[in-house]
C-alpha cells in the first residue's frame, strides 16, 4: 500500500490531559463549594461518559452546534454529579467547559512533534479525526499542532462520532484522498481500528505500553511511524 495521508485520534493519541480528568474536575468543584478527590470522580466519569450517545448531531444546523455540544458536555458532567450539590452547577460547569478549552490543561506526548514533522517533509496530507467538539481547532492551535493538519475533523461539527465510518470518509474527502491511500493512527481500538477499517483505511493502533495484537498493526512510539510507512519495521514490534 502506498499511503498518501495519514489520519490521527486527537485525546490520548496526540495530547493527554495533564493528571486526569477526575483531577481537573477536582480542582474546578474545589471552587465552587464541592471537595471531592480527584480518584473518587474519575470513575464517576468514566461510567457517565460511556452511557451518553454518540457526541455527533446529524442534520443539525450549523449554527446551533455549539450548543448541542455544550449541552451534551453538561450531561455528561451533571451525570458524574448526580447525587452532589453544588450551590450553582451551572456556575461550576460553564467554569469547567472553559477549562478544557485551555492549552494548559493539556500536554502533547513528546514523540508528536517529531513525527508529524517527519510526515509533512515526506509531502503526505495529514488530519485530525477526533470524537471531539468544536473546541479542538482552537485547542490544537494552542497546543502548536494545527499547522501540521490539513484537516481538522469533529464529531461535534461532523455530525457523526467514531467508530462510524461516515467521520472518516469527511476527513478524506477534505484531504482529497482514497480510503485505500490512507492510513489511520488512534489509541482506541473500537474507535480508531474497528471505525477506521469499516471506513476501508488501514489502521495502525497505538499502545504506547508496548503491548501488540495479533490481528492489528501495533506501533509504540509515533516517532518510528515515518520509518514505518516507507518500508521500516514490522510495526507490531515498532
Amino acid at each position: 500500500m502506498t499511503v498518501q495521508a495519514v489520519l490521527f485520534d486527537a485525546g490520548d493519541t496526540l495530547f493527554r490531559v495533564r493528571g486526569s480528568v477526575g483531577e481537573v474536575y477536582a480542582s474546578v468543584a474545589r471552587r465552587h463549594g464541592v471537595d471531592m478527590a480527584g480518584a473518587d470522580i474519575e470513575p464517576r466519569f468514566r461510567a457517565a461518559f460511556r452511557r451518553m450517545p454518540p457526541l455527533g448531531f446529524p442534520g443539525a444546523a450549523a449554527a446551533t452546534l455549539p450548543q448541542h455540544e455544550y449541552q451534551w458536555w453538561h450531561a455528561v458532567v451533571r451525570a458524574t454529579f448526580d447525587d452532589v450539590r453544588f450551590a450553582d452547577f451551572d456556575a461550576f460547569f460553564a467554569e469547567l467547559y472553559a477549562d478544557f478549552a485551555r492549552a494548559d490543561v493539556w500536554e502533547v506526548f513528546p514523540d508528536v512533534h517529531p513525527a508529524l514533522a517527519a510526515l509533512r517533509a515526506r509531502g503526505l496530507r495529514l488530519a485530525v479525526v477526533s470524537n471531539f467538539d468544536g473546541r479542538l481547532s482552537a485547542l490544537c492551535r494552542d497546543l502548536g499542532l494545527a499547522a501540521a493538519f490539513d484537516a481538522i475533523v469533529m464529531s461535534g461539527r461532523a455530525g457523526y462520532a467514531k467508530p462510524d465510518p461516515r467521520i472518516f470518509h469527511v476527513a478524506l474527502e477534505r484531504l482529497g484522498v482514497a480510503a485505500s491511500a490512507a492510513l489511520h493512527v488512534g489509541d482506541s481500538e473500537r474507535e480508531d481500528v474497528d471505525g477506521a477499517r469499516a471506513a476501508g483505511i488501514a489502521p495502525l493502533w497505538l499502545r504506547r505500553d508496548g503491548a501488540t495484537a495479533a490481528a492489528t498493526p501495533c506501533i509504540a512510539d509515533l516517532r518510528r511511524l515515518p520509518a514505518w510507512i516507507h518500508g521500516g519495521p514490522d510495526p507490531v514490534r515498532a
